[in-house]
């Protein structure tokens, strides 16, 4: 294995525990500009890089879960009320809209009508008026 395999690899063992790319660079020791470079040109590392961030995202979410979870129990009113915002349809946000639609008839102007026929002849759809001006 290269050393800039083990590197790359080491990126993703760091980027698999926290979602930083700028954590996971400065523990590997490497440039965050070689992150990059080595995500436009390895699209095998692309992925896993993605697949690592999504991994480690997962589990901050669960510790955030958990947290929230401690807060409630200790009957913290904010977290009580985030959870049920959240978690509840009865609790969310709502915004109710009311009042009347009224719309024009779908008849066209003799403006629009005559777009749309020069439009239909001109991809051979009608054919082609014939105009006798002299």
């Amino acid at each position: 294995m290269t050393k800039t395999e083990s590197t790359k690899r080491k990126v993703l063992s760091f980027l698999a525990i926290a979602p930083v790319v700028e954590v996971a660079v400065k523990r590997a020791g490497v440039a965050r500009a070689t992150y990059y470079r080595w995500r436009k040109s390895d699209s095998v590392f692309a992925q896993a890089a993605d697949e690592a961030i999504e991994q480690s995202c997962h589990l901050v979410n669960d510790l955030a879960e958990s947290q929230l979870i401690s807060e409630i129990k200790a009957k913290n009113m904010t977290a009580i009320m985030f959870w049920l915002k959240h978690r509840h349809a009865g609790y969310r946000n709502k915004l109710e809209l009311s009042g009347k639609v009224e719309t024009e008839s779908n008849k066209l102007s003799p403006e629009q009508e005559e777009v749309v026929k020069r439009a239909l002849e001109n991809a051979g759809l009608l054919p082609l008026e014939s105009t006798n001006e002299t």
